[in-house]
């Protein structure tokens, strides 16, 4: 079953809006490696570059690309820890 974005629950936020590549997805790895498995992070992005970028961290094995959209130059994605568990 695919969820829609509406019904995807989100455990934490991230807003690296203004950033430019690579400090988006260098703080997305970051705050990831701090959330435990199952957990689903929320990442709003300015930078179009993100289009391709997100889905290229998302190859990685321990995170899952559950949905991504676009708003008013706005991208959002929300990515699933599936392995791992928090660092520190």
């Amino acid at each position: 079953m695919t969820l829609t974005i509406e019904e995807i629950r989100s455990d934490q936020q991230l807003d690296v809006s203004g950033f430019i590549c690579p400090l988006p997805v260098l703080k997305t790895k970051a705050a990831l490696s701090r959330m435990s498995a199952g957990e689903v992070l929320k990442v709003t992005v300015t930078h179009p570059d993100s289009r391709k970028e997100f889905p290229v961290l998302c190859r990685l094995p321990e995170f899952e690309l559950l949905a991504s959209s676009e708003e008013d130059g706005n991208f959002f994605y929300w990515i699933k820890k599936v392995s791992g568990g928090k660092v520190g």
